[in-house]
């Protein structure tokens, strides 16, 4: 097997790695982890969470040549529909993911394991929950040793978490640069000072950062500390209760609705918001894509067309408020073809960690088989600069088909972006967005909504033999 295809995300773990064959993802797991693997399928532990849908299921392949040499066993993981990563999640995937790491700590200790990693990479969501994706973060719990995950959880979790409630959700975005989780005396710095009556936050946050702050420049002696430290199964018990009641107590409602009310002040009349309704659907049943990204989705009316069809649908928005709407409607309801996700598409997630590889930006987590942008261009064109050339580009990139919405200068959505700011957009027409975006796209349809001046077009990205 080439380096070619191993998963950059996994080369951390020396228990082993995500590689690729033909195709198909693969987990090899190394001799070194052998007794953990082996006493996480003998314990009852894989069996009870791949039942409550809380790890993902795999199973054991025989591949003659595995990845690497000192290989123990090849495990063919279930696939995950879509990677994402916590900075592209709302408040509540967040919190999700924080209370599901915790139950699953709790319940590996009643079966002789403990997790060993608490990162909020190894969750994902799949079929509308959060699910642990790394098979190999469990290892044997061994009596009075303390949580080796701990600070982890409190970097990845607890204190962005903390930030978005007391201070603001824009915070959330720090791990976009500190993928390692967010550093406890930085998070107790931006926290304000109140929180150090929270109990929780004052024990896992202030006082936790304080005693890394006390060790940093002592590493011999904060060794000879945790040599010395023990924690007794109930205790570690009693540390998880903890977090999990200071996770469960902070809760977030957006003050500012943003565009979550954007529905209610369009200008569409009933009737030509329900014609616009059909005509995205005819359109979605003409081309009947697998995959459907959805961006500048808002709280995902549209990309319910699509899912509601059984279509895997991304639904994606940069207004955080829209997105906690959106991805709590999707819990509440049950859905399970629809992922919310919190992207700004004027500066979309860049692949980021070791060699740049680590972590796949957006684009490169594509191609989708159809992509929508409803009530999206002039946003882009006109409030981020983007020429209409650059946008079909960009559309180009992400899939096949695109159902674009154009709406006119003389649309009151559109004067309200130029209000404010001087007319410099001599090319944004009808005509001038057909001829730009006919650079990489064919149009196949394009019909306009009754009573307004809005055209929705479905159109075929261009293949290199399609004549200009």
């Amino acid at each position: 097997m080439t380096s070619d295809g191993l998963i950059r995300a996994s080369f951390r773990d020396p228990s082993g790695f995500l590689f690729t064959q033909e195709g198909t993802l693969y987990r090899q797991v190394n001799r070194s982890y052998q007794d953990d693997y082996d006493l996480l399928m003998r314990s009852g532990l894989y069996e009870r969470l791949v039942k409550s849908k809380k790890l993902i299921p795999h199973q054991e392949v025989d591949l003659t040549f595995p990845a690497a040499p000192e290989a123990y066993r090849v495990i063919q993981p279930e696939r995950v529909d879509f990677i994402s990563y916590p900075y592209e999640w709302c408040f509540s995937q967040l919190k999700d993911a924080a209370l599901l790491t915790l139950s699953i700590q709790k319940t590996a200790l009643k079966h002789g394991l403990c997790l060993k990693d608490a990162s909020a990479y190894n969750i994902q969501f799949q079929q509308g929950r959060p699910i642990l994706i790394d098979t190999l973060s469990f290892t044997t719990y061994r009596e009075g040793e303390p949580w080796m995950a701990y600070r982890q959880f409190c970097q990845h979790f607890l204190g962005p978490l903390a930030l978005i409630v007391y201070g603001d959700v824009r915070l959330s975005q720090l791990l976009r640069i500190h993928i390692d989780g967010l550093p406890l005396d930085l998070t107790s710095k931006l926290l304000p000072w109140h929180t150090h009556l929270r109990f929780g936050l004052l024990t896992h946050i202030h006082l936790h950062a304080k005693a890394q702050k006390i060790y940093a420049d002592k590493p011999d002696q904060a060794q000879r500390q945790v040599r010395k430290r023990t924690v007794s199964k109930v205790g570690l018990q009693g540390l998880v209760d903890s977090l999990n009641r200071a996770v469960e107590n902070l809760r977030w409602e957006p003050k500012d609705p943003g565009w979550s009310h954007y529905y209610g002040t369009t200008n569409y009349s009933p009737g030509a918001f329900e014609q616009k309704i059909q005509i995205v659907r005819s359109f979605l049943a003409r081309v009947q894509p697998g995959r459907v990204w959805d961006l500048g989705a808002n709280t995902g009316v549209f990309s319910r067309l699509a899912s509601e069809m059984g279509i895997l649908t991304l639904s994606t928005d940069f207004d955080e408020a829209v997105v906690e709407k959106n991805y709590r409607e999707m819990r509440q309801k049950q859905e399970t073809h629809l992922l919310p996700l919190v992207l700004d598409l004027a500066n979309p997630s860049p692949a980021i960690g070791w060699l740049n590889e680590e972590r796949d930006s957006f684009l490169d987590r594509g191609p989708a088989d159809a992509v929508m942008a409803l009530a999206l261009i002039h946003h882009l064109a006109i409030g981020n600069n983007v020429p209409l050339s650059g946008l079909a580009e960009f559309f180009s990139r992400l899939g096949g088909w695109l159902i674009v919405e154009f709406i006119p200068k003389e649309d009151s959505q559109v004067e309200r972006l130029l209000a404010s700011r001087k007319d410099i957009f001599s090319n944004y027409t009808q005509e001038g967005f057909e001829q730009a975006f006919c650079q990489s796209f064919m149009i196949r349809e394009s019909i306009p909504i009754q009573g307004s001046q809005r055209i929705l077009y479905l159109m075929e990205k261009r293949s290199p033999s399609d004549p200009p």
